[in-house]
């Protein structure tokens, strides 16, 4: 008997010890869809560089968050800073890079420049046909993201539009952001600048374009911060500290670059 139950103790330490050794062989991350590019580029090369796998789990910023206090992942990602509510929970926001959101519209649009005012009204209702800004005669068609996306809380904060947008779509994603715009030729969005595609044309915000000169310069007006969430009382597993550290490096500017935007170190 005391012999099946030392056998029996062996095998629940073993089955510990592996589960452990799982734990801290891989980083999972969850939250901003817009963020995509650049943990994509960083978590490719860190796995590259240690053999530790990193997941994502494009869910948008609320949803990332939420993940991280629950405890569903080591490390959220939000396209947003902190609000003082989440502070106040204990979570802890730590700036990886900004990022410009592009004003995006139809290729066939002949509108090249609207000022963050005319931006504004647009997505209020105030101004609904494309030729009130010098453009065609059509009805302005608006989409944006969901409630709780990082970009349509920085978009709308930027605008001075929160719960004032007049959304005739809410897209869950940038990439149904882009697809909606490309379709509709009285179209008008929102996307991060490194998700644009050539299915669509980011247009001038204030006579400036957005690029990461400009928003490294801070003259493209329509820029919000890439975070990383943590929680301030719990420490992350080895992998995740490991992997946060080398994220957040001077090591990984040209890899943060490449990604379309701009790193904070």
């Amino acid at each position: 008997m005391k012999k099946i139950i030392s056998l029996v103790l062996v095998a629940v330490l073993l089955c510990t010890a592996m589960i452990s050794c799982g734990d801290t062989d891989s980083v999972t991350t969850d939250g901003s869809t817009s963020m995509s590019s650049v943990i994509g580029a960083l978590s490719e090369a860190y796995e590259n560089k240690t053999g530790v796998t990193v997941t994502y789990n494009p869910t948008g910023s609320g949803s990332g968050i939420e993940a991280v206090l629950s405890g569903r992942c080591d490390i959220g990602l939000a396209s947003r800073a902190l609000k003082d509510s989440e502070k106040e929970k204990g979570l802890v926001g730590t700036v990886l890079a900004y990022d410009g959101i592009a004003i995006i519209v139809n290729p066939d649009n002949p509108i090249a420049d609207l000022t963050v005012e005319q931006i504004a009204k647009i997505y209020k209702g105030e101004i609904k046909n494309w030729k009130d800004v010098g453009g065609n005669d059509g009805e302005i068609v608006l989409i944006g993201r969901e409630a709780g996306s990082g970009t349509r809380d920085g978009f709308e904060e930027i605008t001075g539009t929160k719960d004032k947008c007049q959304y005739r779509q809410e897209a869950t994603s940038t990439g149904d952001v882009i697809t909606a715009v490309s379709s509709n030729p009285n179209a008008i969005g929102y996307a991060s600048l490194s998700a644009v595609k050539e299915t669509v044309k980011a247009i001038k915000v204030g006579g400036v374009a957005p690029s990461e000169a400009t928003v490294k310069n801070g003259t493209y007006a329509v820029q919000r911060p890439f975070v990383l969430v943590t929680k301030k009382d719990t420490p992350l597993s080895k992998s995740a500290q490991d992997f946060f550290d080398y994220i957040t490096s001077s090591e990984v500017n040209e890899i943060i670059s490449k990604a379309g935007v701009v790193s904070a170190n």
